[in-house]
């Protein structure tokens, strides 16, 4: 991967101004489109795994090829770390060599799987959205995740959540988003030391000069 990247560019100066309704609308309505088959496949072998599996659970969300569920893979050797991503083509490229028995990757529409999950009663022990699509058009904030109709079915799922980002405004967005539910947050520079790092994202934009963020929430009903 080439250590160079352009920094993320928006007219929105802060947090955007129709956040709040959003996010209490989306908290107040439930999101009911149809679930994609190849997805319902998808969680159907992460069902099996997880129900097969004696210790936590960590989802890897938007886990791009993979590597970030295989750092997280070889830190929690106790854990089951399943990483999602919607294209087949990124999951597992560059990942050589053979692979801990604690990781799952599938391809999944994110939506999808954590309705699916939340729907299953999944209570995860860790969280990880490293590096979504920040959407920085103003006029793109329901592509947001934190501002998406699936929230509530992510927030579901529990456990510690952490976000990774370069755009600090998203960071900030999520944090406001989050206390609105009531979780406790903190948000904070991530540091370029190599067990900081867990993504070759982080590692492009510390390269490139950024600074990178990072949302640690914990869930209130534990």
């Amino acid at each position: 991967m080439q250590q160079s990247s352009q920094p993320v560019v928006s007219s929105q100066a802060g947090i955007h101004p129709q956040l709040t309704a959003r996010v209490l609308r989306h908290r107040d309505h439930r999101w009911q489109r149809p679930v994609a088959d190849h997805s319902r496949r998808a969680f159907a072998v992460a069902g099996q795994r997880a129900a097969a599996h004696s210790g936590s659970l960590i989802l890897d969300a938007g886990c791009g090829t993979g590597a970030s569920s295989l750092c997280l893979a070889r830190r929690c050797g106790d854990a089951l770390v399943i990483g999602v991503d919607k294209s087949q083509a990124r999951l597992g490229r560059g990942l050589d060599g053979p692979r801990p028995d604690n990781l799952l990757l599938l391809r999944a529409d994110l939506v999808d799987f954590w309705r699916l999950a939340a729907e299953a009663g999944w209570q995860l022990a860790r969280h990880c959205i490293f590096y979504p699509n920040p959407w920085p058009k103003p006029g793109h904030l329901g592509r947001r995740w934190h501002a998406h109709p699936v929230l509530p079915s992510l927030l579901a799922l529990g456990g510690e959540l952490e976000l990774r980002t370069n755009w600090e405004t998203y960071a900030m967005e999520w944090e406001a988003t989050l206390t609105l539910h009531g979780w406790s947050v903190r948000r904070e520079i991530v540091t370029a030391d190599a067990a900081a790092v867990v993504s070759p994202f982080e590692r492009k934009y510390l390269a490139s000069g950024h600074h990178c963020w990072r949302v640690l929430a914990a869930d209130p009903e534990r």
